[in-house]
C-alpha cells in the first residue's frame, strides 16, 4: 500500500499580494472588531468630469447596447447611391445595391432656376442606370409629387422597369405616362403599407407617413446587409384629414431590431418645433370664404395637393358655391383622384370652366395652378390679362395657398403684383394661416430617428444648409459624427456593419430637357443663352473672293445691342474697321476663313467695348464665291 506523501499533497503557498497604493494607513476597527473598509480617495476637481458630460444623451440611454465585432468574416456590404435630391430641393433618385442586386426609389425632377434661359425641366442623369439596366429589379415610389415622380417617362423611355407604388400615386403616374404613351407598356404594380414584398435580394415594407398629399409612404428595405429606412417626404401630423397619422409603431418596431442606415427628409431641417396640422388651413379657411361672402374666390394651389381641394370643395358645399378648376394638371389630377375616391363632391357641385358665367361671380369657387408663378400657369396668365375664360377685376378674392419654392419668391410677387393692379384682393401664405408645410421640423425629425436609433445617419432630400442642420441635430441626440455623411450627388456609398466607407463616384448630374429635346442643351448652349440676355448679338455678314478680295458687304446686323437707327455713327465706324480688318487679311494672304473670322471678332468686339463698355456675342458669316 502506497503511503501518501505530504511534501506532494501539501498546498502551495500564495504569493503575497502588492499593497494597494491607496492605502497608506492602516484601516481603522469598526465595533465588531472587523476594519471598517477604507475611504475612496477623493479625486481633485479638475479632472472630475462635468455634470452633463458624465449624463448619457437620451439617444445613448435608449439604444440599444452595440455588440463588439467579432474576429470572422467581414459582413456583408450594400452599397447606397444617390443620383439626385442632394445639395437641391427636387430630382430625388436613389440606387440601392447588394449581392448584384439592385434597386430604385424614386426618379424625380426639378424647376429651372431663372438662369436656365429656355429650359422646361431637369432630370437625372441616367447613364449609370442605363449601365446597370440587367441588375434594376424595379422602381418603388414614396410618392406622388413631380420632384419623386417626374421623371419616370424619360427613365422608361431608355429602360423599360417595373414601377411600384401605392394606389393614388400609381394614378397620378399613370397620367404621365399616357403624355408619353408608355403606359400600354409599363408594368405599374400597386403597394399597400405594411404588406412587404420582394425584388431579388431586397424586402421591402411600406409605412404610412403624412405628407401634403395621400398615401405618401417610407420604406424600410431588408437586405443581406441590414435594414435601411429612406422616409421619403414626410410629417407627424396627429389629425390628419385623411389616412391616419404616421406609423411611428412601425418605425419603433424596425429600431427594436436594429437599423443599420437612415436616410431621412431634410427640407424643414431649419424650423424648430412641428408642423402645423392640416386642419388649422381648414380654419383660415372658413374664415376667408366668411369674408369673401360677395366675391368670387379664386385659389391657386399645387394641383397635387388633393387634401386642400378637398377642404376647399368642403367649403364650397356649405356656403352654397359651385367649383370649377383650371389648369390642364389640375383638370386631371381632380378627375383621377375623384374616380379613385381620393376627392369628394356633391352632385352638381363641380362645373366646366366653360360655365362660370351661367353664376353669379359670389356662388363661383375657382382652383387653379400657378401657386408658384410659372409662367404659362393659369394665374399668371389671369394676372396678365391673357387668361381665355377668367378675367380677373375688383370682385375677385384670390388666396395663394402655396409656400413660394426657393428661387420662386420673384415670380410669385410678379403674379401678386400684377393682380393688385387689377383690382382683386389677395391673400398669400406670409398675410395668414393659407399654407402649412407637409415636411418635418426638427422634434418630427428627432422623433424618428430616435424611434429608429440607426448605426449610420444621411440627411437626404435639402440643399446642403438643410442638410448640414439635420446632422447636427442626430449628433445631438447621440449618433457618433463619424456615423453620419453627408453624401453628394453620384457618390458611391459602401455601407456594412462593419463601417461605412465611399468608393470612386459614378456618372450622375442634370439633364436639361427643353421642348422635345432631352440633353441637347448643355452648359455651352446655357453660356451662350445667358450672354444674348446680357449683352445682345451683333451679326457681321460679308461676300468674299477666293483670294481675299471683299466682293460685297460687309453689312452689320445688331440684335438686343442697340439699335440701329438710333447708333447709326456707331455702325458706320464699326463697319469700317471690319473693312480695314478683311484688307489686312488679305494683304498678309490670309485665306484660313477661320482666322479671318477670329480677327473680325476681336477687332468689333475691342472697339465695341470701348466705346460702350458692351461685350455683345459677335458672328461673322462669311460667304465665298
Amino acid at each position: 500500500m502506497n503511503q501518501p506523501n505530504p511534501e506532494k499533497n501539501a498546498r502551495k503557498p500564495r504569493a503575497p499580494r502588492a499593497p494597494k497604493a491607496a492605502a497608506q494607513s492602516k484601516p481603522e476597527a469598526g465595533k465588531n472588531g472587523k476594519a471598517k473598509p477604507a475611504p475612496k480617495a477623493a479625486q481633485p476637481a479638475e479632472n472630475r468630469p462635468a455634470d452633463n458630460a458624465r449624463r448619457k444623451p437620451f439617444y445613448s440611454r435608449t439604444r440599444r447596447p452595440q455588440q463588439k465585432q467579432k474576429n470572422g468574416p467581414a459582413a456583408t456590404p450594400m452599397h447606397i447611391i444617390p443620383l439626385g435630391g442632394l445639395g437641391e430641393v427636387g430630382k430625388n433618385i436613389t440606387l440601392y445595391e447588394c449581392q448584384g442586386d439592385m434597386l430604385m426609389v424614386d426618379c424625380g425632377l426639378v424647376f429651372p432656376d431663372s438662369d436656365m434661359f429656355g429650359i422646361d425641366l431637369v432630370i437625372p442623369d441616367f447613364t449609370y442606370v442605363v449601365q446597370n439596366k440587367d441588375k434594376i429589379k424595379g422602381v418603388i415610389i414614396t410618392h406622388g409629387h413631380e420632384d419623386h415622380i417626374g421623371a419616370l417617362p424619360y427613365l422608361l423611355k431608355q429602360v423599360n422597369l417595373p414601377v411600384y407604388a401605392t394606389r393614388l400615386t400609381i394614378g397620378l403616374i399613370k397620367n404621365k405616362l399616357e403624355e408619353h404613351g408608355l403606359l400600354g407598356r409599363t408594368k405599374l404594380v400597386e403597394i399597400t403599407p405594411r404588406r412587404k414584398f420582394k425584388l431579388g435580394c431586397f424586402t421591402i415594407d411600406p409605412i404610412h407617413v403624412n405628407h401634403s398629399i395621400p398615401d405618401a409612404v417610407a420604406f424600410a428595405i431588408e437586405c443581406p446587409a441590414g435594414v435601411v429606412i429612406q422616409t421619403g417626404d414626410f410629417k407627424i401630423d396627429y389629425t390628419p384629414l385623411s389616412g391616419g397619422p404616421t406609423d411611428l409603431a412601425a418605425f419603433a418596431e424596425y429600431g427594436a431590431k436594429g437599423v443599420l442606415a437612415l436616410l431621412s427628409d431634410s427640407t424643414n431641417a431649419e424650423r424648430p418645433g412641428f408642423t402645423a396640422t392640416e386642419k388649422k388651413v381648414a380654419q383660415s379657411f372658413a374664415n376667408l370664404f366668411r369674408r369673401a361672402d360677395k366675391q368670387r374666390i379664386i385659389i391657386a394651389t399645387f394641383a397635387s395637393n388633393l387634401y386642400r381641394i378637398q377642404q376647399i370643395i368642403d367649403l364650397a358645399v356649405e356656403n352654397g358655391r359651385k367649383v370649377a378648376v383650371s389648369g390642364r394638371s389640375m383638370a386631371n389630377n381632380t378627375q383621377m383622384a375623384l374616380e379613385l375616391g381620393y376627392l369628394h363632391a356633391p352632385e352638381g357641385v363641380l362645373i366646366d370652366i366653360e360655365q362660370l358665367n351661367k353664376y353669379p361671380p359670389e356662388k363661383i369657387v375657382l382652383i387653379t395652378t400657378g401657386s408658384q408663378g410659372e409662367p404659362l400657369s393659369a394665374l399668371s396668365r389671369m394676372a396678365s390679362s391673357s387668361h381665355r375664360n377668367v378675367h380677373v377685376g375688383p370682385g375677385d378674392f384670390i388666396i395663394i395657398s402655396a409656400t413660394p419654392i426657393p428661387g420662386n419668391e420673384k415670380m410669385v410677387t410678379k403674379v401678386v403684383n400684377g393682380l393688385l393692379l387689377l383690382g382683386a384682393e389677395v391673400i398669400y401664405e406670409s398675410m395668414y394661416d393659407v399654407h402649412v408645410s407637409g415636411h418635418a421640423c426638427q422634434e418630427e425629425q428627432k422623433l424618428i430617428l430616435t424611434l429608429t436609433a440607426p448605426k449610420f445617419f444621411l440627411p437626404v432630400h435639402g440643399e446642403y444648409k438643410q442638410l448640414k442642420k439635420h446632422a447636427m441635430t442626430a449628433e445631438s441626440l447621440g449618433i457618433p459624427a463619424k456615423n453620419i455623411h453627408i453624401a453628394e450627388i453620384g457618390q458611391d456609398i459602401r455601407l456594412s456593419a462593419d463601417g461605412l466607407e465611399t468608393c470612386e463616384p459614378v456618372p450622375a448630374g442634370a439633364v436639361m430637357v427643353d421642348g422635345l429635346g432631352v440633353g441637347d442643351v448643355g452648359n455651352v448652349v446655357l453660356r451662350d443663352r445667358r450672354h444674348l440676355s446680357q449683352d445682345g448679338l451683333v451679326i457681321v455678314v460679308a461676300t468674299v473672293s477666293a483670294d481675299g478680295q471683299l466682293l460685297a458687304g460687309p453689312d452689320l446686323v445688331s440684335r438686343g445691342f442697340v439699335y440701329v437707327r438710333e447708333s447709326e455713327e456707331l455702325m458706320d465706324e464699326a463697319r469700317k474697321l471690319v473693312i480695314q480688318c478683311f484688307e489686312r487679311c488679305r494683304a498678309e494672304r490670309t485665306h484660313d476663313w477661320n482666322s479671318v473670322k477670329t480677327r473680325v471678332r476681336e477687332t468689333l468686339s475691342a472697339y465695341i467695348y470701348r466705346r460702350t463698355k458692351r461685350s455683345p456675342m459677335i458672328l461673322p458669316i462669311l460667304m465665298e464665291v
